[in-house]
């Protein structure tokens, strides 16, 4: 096949059709405009690029729509080409509904420190504490440690930070948004006591937090979100906390979840160090907050809110 023909196939067949052609479903709930994800079992697919670009989460694999057709069966390019061929005219659509956000020329820490901290009342609060039913104090103690600032559209941000405090990017939540900032770094977000003895890791921000109230925030432990994905730098931070404290795969119920627990526990293997398996009973750690209802109503709930003492805003590590 000529070359200039591979190239108008490369252009006409989206990622995502390939996918659905081998079985995989979009997941709605976890995608954005940027990142369509997709899922079959425990495999999973991260559609990007307008479709033209793919990659694993849970390994190094990526290209294109070639690169695809290769990798989930094994394929041969010839074999890959004919199904990328047989596709051709195959339409996918999906549409996302998210706020359109203003690209900003702004470095990741001016950006980030150009919006407000959480404040009681704000459309972030509310969002947080009504639709997420993250309990009140708990969400002033992360106000006040500057780990949470308030986004465009009501959302939230939760600061990812470096080994040295630096804000490297943040997740966004909203009603209606979810995503990862522009030109920022995924590495740990983190509540609690960085010399915490015990350290939950989570997939999600909302979920850390959500699992800080289920646990009354124990003071022993340090509640982490990798947002979602694996960095190099995501790996480094849990592999040097995994040497000294207890690992805890907080990680969703389902076979993403699984999936990310097995690579926790294999962190800890090969630090030395001790690993422990945590599942919610709902899907996840914000689930069963809501199932369990408002963390003030539970018993406790103050007490253990007022004993934990966090850095100042902005703070360092």
């Amino acid at each position: 096949m000529e070359r200039q023909t591979i190239e108008a196939l490369r252009q006409r067949v989206s990622c995502a059709a390939v996918l659905v052609d081998a079985g995989y479903a979009i997941d709605m709930r976890e995608s954005t405009r940027r990142a369509l994800k997709f899922r079959r079992g425990a495999k999973i697919i991260i559609v990007t690029h307008g479709g033209a670009g793919w990659f694993d989460p849970l390994s190094d694999e990526k290209g294109d729509v070639f690169a695809l057709a290769g990798f989930l069966e094994g394929r041969p390019f010839a074999a890959a080409l004919e199904c990328v061929s047989r596709l051709a005219g195959t339409a996918f659509v999906a549409e996302v509904h998210r706020p359109a956000f203003t690209h900003s020329s702004l470095s990741v820490v001016a950006q980030w420190q150009r919006r407000r901290l959480l404040a009681p009342a704000s459309l972030a609060w509310n969002y947080l504490h009504f639709e997420r039913t993250l309990p009140a104090p708990l969400l002033r103690l992360a106000a006040g440690a500057g780990i949470i600032r308030e986004g465009p559209y009501g959302s939230a941000w939760f600061a990812h930070r470096d080994d040295q405090g630096r804000v490297s990017g943040w997740e966004e939540r909203g009603a209606q948004w979810r995503s990862f900032s522009t030109g920022g770094a995924k590495t740990l977000f983190r509540f609690g006591r960085r010399s915490a003895s015990r350290l939950c890791v989570t997939e999600a921000a909302i979920d850390a937090l959500s699992l800080a109230a289920i646990e009354h925030i124990r003071p022993d432990t340090l509640y982490a979100s990798t947002g979602g994905g694996w960095s190099p730098t995501t790996m480094k931070a849990i592999e040097a906390m995994a040497a000294r404290a207890l690992l805890v795969a907080a990680t969703d119920a389902d076979p993403q979840g699984e999936v990310y627990a097995d690579r926790l526990r294999q962190i800890a293997d090969l630090a030395g160090g001790d690993f422990a398996r945590l599942r919610p009973r709902a899907i996840d750690w914000n689930e069963e907050l809501k199932e369990r209802g408002k963390w003030e109503d539970l018993p406790h709930a103050r007490a253990a809110g007022s004993r934990v003492k966090l850095r100042p805003p902005d703070g360092g590590p």
